[in-house]
């Protein structure tokens, strides 16, 4: 079972949609550096996508450093991957792009925004 999932009523490309959860997955951790990636095949029938689309997935991300393709052993997260803060501050963009946006298309004033943002935060990570 693959650690993201992906919408394909978002609008989004398939593509960058499995490129971004799979970077989120690695880079938080939850695909671990020596755990193995699911093949082409594999990924194209979890997440019922084209598998010329699930080798290009693979191949971006073999060609970004974050996977190694190891024969008899297969596709693996490749060791040194360390998940820097900037790394994974990296990979939000996209999502903060789309927070901002809608918070403006809403009408919020950037300190509203920034004060819902606070709360949530403080909902997931409560002060001792």
């Amino acid at each position: 079972m693959l650690p993201f999932r992906i919408d394909f009523h978002s609008g989004e490309p398939v593509y960058e949609q499995v490129i971004y959860a799979a970077k989120k997955a690695i880079l938080s951790g939850a695909l671990a550096p020596g755990d193995r990636f699911p093949s082409v095949r594999s990924l194209s029938q979890e997440l019922k996508i084209n598998p010329n689309t699930a080798h290009k997935v693979v191949a971006a991300l073999t060609t970004e450093g974050l996977l190694a393709v190891h024969p008899g052993v297969g596709t693996v997260v490749a060791s040194g991957v360390s998940g820097s803060a900037e790394e994974r501050a990296q990979v939000l963009v996209q999502d903060t792009e789309r927070l901002v946006v809608e918070a403006s298309r809403l009408g919020l004033s950037e300190e509203q925004l920034l004060n819902a943002v606070r709360k949530h935060w403080r909902k997931l990570n409560p002060s001792p």
